[in-house]
């Protein structure tokens, strides 16, 4: 083997490492030992950084603690989504935080993927608004009088600067030189996914003013969704995500669906390269494989959250735990809600 051969299989593998870990930066959400993020020798402690982030840091400090909340965010959201799944988005104290299983281009890193390029432009564009930051502020964009007749007015949402940013910080590891690889091509993807499953469902917010509730004046602005509303768009998309291969079009690398018989992806459709594994078992061999041993299941459900599919087969245990709820709440003048507890017992079944 040539040197300049051995030069490019290093090339390539760094930058198929750099890929499998582009959710790195997710361990942000761990940092509690760092304070807020105010000054550029902050920058050079975050772990979970590439250098070219960390630039991107120096040059933006006052958006990183809106990242921050971005990261614990993202890792919320993702427990959301999965909690009735064998893969359940549990995390770990170390890099990447939701382990191996990302690593490799299924499903499932897809999912992180979009989960984290939304976040990040969400996050922002959140931390705009609320006036935190001084280098963006309210859309002033939107302004005039709207084909439907209402006034522009209020604060909307500049989705604009949370999606550049978003493109710069979370897209930064595959926009380097030489990184073509199937996986690169993956993330970008699933990356713009993300974002556009914000912009596509922007809102209108209107307010009316006149006498006594009348609505003789509207001022309208535009709104994101609230971050759960995208968390099922996103969800929705991971369970239709289309299986995909790189091929060479002419001098351009694309993906394309590995079943010719199924349509094209759209850009707003999740992609992935490899098979999932089935989560049944843990395996020390890859960090965050954990098994289901011990998860709660549905004895009813035949859906995933089901016990027979929850548990791989291997059975569940039974047993009565009690319950505490509030219960026979009332109102009281004024003003507070006071409620009793109130204790019951209930059926837990847990995967053998």
């Amino acid at each position: 083997m040539t040197e300049d051969c051995v030069l490019r299989c290093v090339l390539m593998l760094c930058c198929a490492l750099l890929s499998a870990n582009a959710s790195n930066w997710l361990y942000l959400a761990k940092l509690s030992s760092v304070g807020s993020i105010r000054d550029e020798e902050t920058c050079e402690r975050l772990r979970g950084l590439i250098q070219r982030q960390v630039q991107i840091c120096k040059r933006s400090v006052e958006v990183m603690d809106a990242v921050r909340r971005g990261a614990q965010l993202a890792i919320d959201e993702c427990q959301f989504q999965f909690r009735n799944r064998r893969w359940n988005c549990s995390t770990l104290e170390t890099m990447p935080v939701f382990g191996k299983v990302v690593t490799q281009g299924t499903r499932e890193a897809a999912f992180v993927c979009v989960i984290s390029a939304s976040i990040v432009a969400f996050a922002v564009t959140r931390a705009c608004s609320s006036g935190e930051l001084e280098k963006c502020g309210c859309d002033h964009n939107v302004h005039g009088v709207s084909p439907e007749g209402f006034q522009w007015s209020g604060c909307s949402d500049n989705i604009a600067y949370g999606v550049a940013f978003s493109q710069s910080f979370v897209d930064v590891r595959e926009r380097g030189k030489g990184q073509s690889s199937s996986r690169a091509l993956m993330n970008l993807h699933n990356n713009e996914a993300g974002r556009k499953a914000i912009l596509s469902h922007m809102r209108v917010e209107c307010k009316c003013h006149g006498v006594s509730g009348s609505c003789e004046v509207k001022t309208c602005w535009k709104a994101m969704p609230p971050f759960r509303k995208v968390g099922n768009v996103i969800k929705e998309k991971f369970d239709g995500a289309t299986e995909v291969e790189q091929r060479k079009m002419g001098s351009t690398k694309v993906l394309v669906p590995r079943n010719s018989q199924f349509k094209p992806h759209t850009d707003e459709d999740l992609v992935y390269l490899d098979p999932s594994p089935d989560f049944c078992d843990y395996d020390p061999r890859t960090p965050g494989l954990l098994g289901t041993v011990g998860r709660q299941c549905n004895r009813t459900s035949k859906a995933i959250d089901g016990c027979e599919l929850m548990c791989c087969g291997r059975g569940f245990q039974t047993q009565e735990v009690e319950v505490v709820d509030r219960c026979s709440c009332k109102f009281h003048w004024c003003c507070y809600v006071k409620c009793k507890q109130c204790r019951k017992m209930v059926e837990m079944h847990t995967c053998r």
